[in-house]
Formats: C-alpha cells, structure tokens, sequence
C-alpha cells in the first residue's frame, strides 16, 4: 500500500512538472465605439474595431527541452456592434502553428505579410479604418494585410534591437478571399520580408511583398512601406513612406506620412497624423491624390480598459474616392468620427 502511494505521489508531482512546460491561454479584445461617417451621405451608428479590432483567441506553447518550443495560434475576430464574425472564415485574423528554437522561429499558416507586421503595428503605424494606410488601401495594410499559406521564418537575435523575417506563401489570398493552390496557377505565390531596429529612442523598421496577381505569374503587386522614429520624451515624432506598383499600371501609388505622440499625462495620450496619397489609383492623371489628416486621443483608466475619440478627415481630388467607412463620391471629401471604449482580456 505504502508503495502503490509513493508511486501515485511521483506520478503526480511528474504530471504536473509536464504541465507546467505547456499552457494554453485564452485572450481577447472587445472594442465598440458611436460614429458618425460622412461621404455621399451620412449616417451615425454603433462600430467595432475602431481604436483595435475585436478578437477571440487562443495562443499555446510547449516547452520541448534543449531550448526548444512549439507555439500555436487561433484567432477570430469578432462584431462587437452586432456579435457577427468579422470575416467569412473563422480564424481570419490568425491560424498558425510553430517552432522556435537558437535557429529563430518556423512558422507554417495563415499570419500577418511581413509587410502587413510593421503596418498594423498601433504603437508606431496602425491598418484600423481610420488609419491612412488603411484608407489609402497600401498593400501591406490592406490586401495584403495577412497571408494564407505562408512559410515564416524570423532570424534569431543577431544583434541587439535588431529583428528580422523572410515569408513565402504558395497561395496569398487577399484581404477578401481564400489563397488556394491550384496546379500550374501561380496566382498568390509572393515572398515578403521585413527588418526593424530599436535602440533607446531610435526606431526603424521596411517592410516588403512582391505577390503574383495573376494566373501566369506575369502581373505582380509590389508594396514596400518604410519608417523611422524617434522619442523625444515629450513626444515621439514618426515618418513613414509606403509605395505600391503593379504590374501594367501606370503610376506608382506613394504615401508620404508624419505622424506625432504625446503623453499629456500618464493616463492620456494624444496623436495627430497627416498624410499625401499621391496617384492612389495608379494612372497617368495628375487627378488622384488625396490628403488624410488624423487626431486621436486615448485616456487609459487601467492596463485594460481605455476610452478614446477619433477623428479623419479625407480630402480627395476629381478621380479619387477614398472613405472612412461610407461611401464617398470622387472629388467629394469624407470625414468619420468616432468615441469609443476598448477592452482587453
């Protein structure tokens, strides 16, 4: 008896020091905000994902021994306006699996474009609705904001504040629809990368996708977005660059950014951003261009709860229709503005 004990004791104390190496954690974020967009028309509602896109998720790691790790991700957004999901398959936002190890990190599945990283990164640029990037529909932070099929691979620290990844993907998808190989099809093959540095209040970082568009392989979309930032303390100053070509266009479409932060106090920020879109439509026509300016202020009342005000205004010229959200007629401006709550668990 005194045995069958010990051993059910060292059977325990086994199981659990195995459980310990894995866990499994549930996370989400709830954001809804009242807005009211202009363009054509006007309209005034309850909208998600404003300040941050609701999400439910589900992230894990194993420790395998020797410096070893496999990690997972399943990530699903969600409505927070009508409890609908925010996309026609389930896990939009992220379903990848992965080891990391003294080699970096190998990743296989649906993840952000290496591009798309840096873009929908909020602490330095951002891809939600009432962001520039987003608006101007740059590749990085719009089509191809995230990628089906991808092989990622991040190098290891190499040196410090440096951080890099190459990504290759056999069927892309878009912002709108499935990647699917299909035999002798190239459609969505693209390979991307991306390298950012931080040191102290310095930050760097280019991101880019060369993805096949087409069946033959012969119209490629090209999406390059670059920016660099510094802290002054009393405020951080960020510029950024962005520039999209495809394959027969005839113009590039560029968007040259600045955007400022300022920490008023320790539980307020404020931000203000202005951008150039220029040949956002990509043709020979000196008539489609745009500017976006931008104001947000967030008051955090905890590590997870803040309350925030946004607002965007378009400027658009005769051939351009660029929206913050409701339909907006060429050369008509368009503005959106927003009061919100975000909630994170």
């Amino acid at each position: 008896m005194k045995k069958t004990i010990v051993a059910a004791a060292a059977l325990f104390v086994a199981s659990g020091a195995a459980l310990a190496q894995s866990s499994v954690t549930l996370y989400g974020v709830l954001d809804a905000s009242l807005e009211n967009v202009k363009g054509t028309d006007s309209v005034t509602r309850i909208a998600s994902d404003n300040y941050a896109s609701s999400r439910l998720g589900f992230r894990g790691v194993e420790d395998l021994g020797d410096g070893l790790k496999a990690k997972f991700v399943l990530e699903h957004n969600v409505k927070v306006d009508n409890g609908a999901q925010g996309n026609t398959r389930f896990w939009d936002r992220a379903a990848w699996v992965a080891l990391e190890g003294g080699f970096g990190e190998l990743r296989l599945g649906r993840t952000d474009s290496a591009g798309g990283l840096l873009a929908g990164n909020s602490a330095i640029l951002g891809s939600q609705a009432y962001d520039d990037l987003k608006i101007a529909k740059i590749f990085v932070a719009d089509k191809y904001r995230r990628l089906d099929n991808s092989i990622t691979y991040s190098l290891p620290k190499l040196v410090d504040g440096l951080t890099a990844q190459l990504q290759y993907t056999t069927a892309a998808g878009t912002s709108s629809a499935v990647g699917e190989e299909t035999a002798d099809v190239d459609t969505g093959k693209a390979f991307g990368f991306n390298v950012q540095y931080a040191a102290g209040p310095f930050g760097a970082g280019l991101g880019y996708i060369d993805a096949k568009a087409d069946a033959s392989g012969d119209t490629k979309d090209k999406g390059l977005l670059a920016y660099a930032l510094y802290d002054f303390g009393a405020a951080k100053l960020t510029g950024y660059f962005a520039q999209d070509k495809t394959t027969g266009k005839a113009e590039k479409r560029k968007l040259y950014g600045v955007r400022v932060n300022v920490p008023v106090s320790t539980s307020f920020a404020l931000q203000a951003s202005y951008a150039q879109v220029k040949d956002q439509e990509q043709t020979a026509n000196n008539d489609d261009d745009a500017g976006i300016f931008a104001v947000k202020g967030v008051y955090t009342l905890s590590k997870r709860t803040a309350l925030y005000g946004l607002i965007t205004t378009v400027s658009n010229e005769a051939n351009v229709g660029l929206n913050v959200g409701q339909a907006v007629a060429d050369d008509k401006n368009a503005r959106g503005i927003a009061f919100g709550v975000s909630h994170k668990f």
